[in-house]
């Protein structure tokens, strides 16, 4: 194993290959590289075979944590007042094995699976950590299908613990309407036509496309709207990354835009892989858009298409859990696995860990029927 640039792997078939199958594939962690660099550091990890040819690509990346930030309102209080006198209290370089923006998946190969490449990463990243001169590491992100892969790590003195979860919505029906008959009691259906009889009347036109580079300059603003808003900010979209997404993953990029009057007021970014649709990103113009109830409007018509292009599953990443827990999603859950570098402090770490993960603290999330299977 060791680390190697992007441009040690550029042409590399084994890079090529990484994560092709998934919607987010080797393109992706190269526009984030490229558009998304701020305060972040991209490197990769090689499985390299005797002969020297590399088997096996893992992208990792480092940057300055604060391990705190998903503590509840109450103790964000008394950690500010900490950190007036020390203020990077808790905040580490950290090294994180997985997507800066989006799930984390392990990188295998058809020659090294990823029961092999979990075990090579858990016995070597405390050196790795070190090499970088990382204090925490984590493997951001991975969805639950990995937790016996991945058990390796809590055997090695890992922390596993809920992130913010995705969410999942079957969506096999004649269209919404007929979704709305067949999957929400008669409460919801009414509250939901209630949300989208405000726009009756209001000419809206909407474009799909799979590349919205004459768009960009109209759907950033709006993006900044709703990430300004979050309660939780994560990665923040540069209006780079979108033309990026857009010209080089055609393939797998859905832009969704909604216009008004030839205004652009909302749009979504999404992202198809196998039978599902992933909504990863959405913009509103809040001029308009809370009035108007344009967050139900985007969802009635992002399902629309899905069902007449296919698709069996409506996939959406973390956050705004109340509408979603209305319309009757599950939660997809996704991990963290956490340790500190130094093996005492690590020992209370790993007690810690499950109570500062912002999961513990949103209420929503315990309404939902398989809360359960996020711990």
């Amino acid at each position: 194993m060791k680390i190697v640039t992007r441009g040690e792997i550029a042409g590399c078939p084994a890079w090529a290959a990484t994560f092709a199958a998934l919607r987010k594939d080797h393109r992706y962690y190269e526009i984030l590289e490229d558009t998304l660099g701020d305060g972040v550091e991209y490197r990769y990890v090689a499985i390299v075979d005797r002969a020297g040819c590399i088997q096996a690509i893992q992208p990792f990346f480092v940057l300055d944590q604060d391990i705190l930030e998903g503590l509840g309102t109450e103790w964000q209080v008394w950690l500010a007042r900490i950190r007036r006198f020390a203020p990077r209290f808790l905040k580490m370089r950290t090294l994180m094995v997985g997507c800066f923006a989006g799930e984390g998946h392990l990188g295998a190969s058809d020659t090294v699976p990823p029961g092999e490449m979990a075990e090579i990463l858990c016995r070597e990243i405390v050196d790795l950590a070190r090499s970088c001169r990382a204090q925490l590491i984590v493997m951001k992100e991975f969805p639950a299908r990995y937790r016996p892969v991945l058990d390796c790590f809590v055997r090695r003195g890992f922390a596993r613990a809920p992130s913010m979860p995705m969410t999942v919505l079957n969506i096999e029906h004649e269209d919404f309407d007929a979704y709305m008959q067949n999957a929400l009691p008669r409460s919801a259906r009414w509250q939901l036509r209630k949300k989208l009889k405000a726009t009756d009347g209001v000419p809206l036109v909407l474009t799909v496309t799979d590349d919205a580079g004459d768009a960009v300059d109209d759907i950033h603003p709006l993006y900044l709207q709703v990430f300004d808003r979050s309660k939780f900010r994560f990665e923040k979209l540069t209006a780079d990354y979108l033309r990026r997404i857009g010209s080089d993953m055609k393939d797998k990029v859905r832009f969704f835009i909604w216009r008004r009057g030839g205004k652009v007021i909302a749009f979504s970014l999404c992202m198809v892989e196998g039978d599902s649709l992933f909504w990863e990103y959405v913009g509103l113009d809040y001029a308009v858009a809370l009035d108007l109830h344009l967050y139900y409007y985007t969802i009635r018509d992002m399902m629309n298409w899905a069902i007449a292009n296919g698709y069996k599953w409506f996939r959406s990443t973390g956050l705004s859990y109340e509408p979603k827990f209305r319309m009757r999603h599950e939660l997809d859950p996704l991990d963290l696995y956490a340790r500190l570098r130094s093996p005492l402090p690590n020992a209370i770490f790993r007690l810690l860990l499950p109570w500062i993960v912002p999961a513990r603290y949103d209420k929503t999330l315990r309404r939902f029927a398989n809360y359960r299977d996020l711990w």
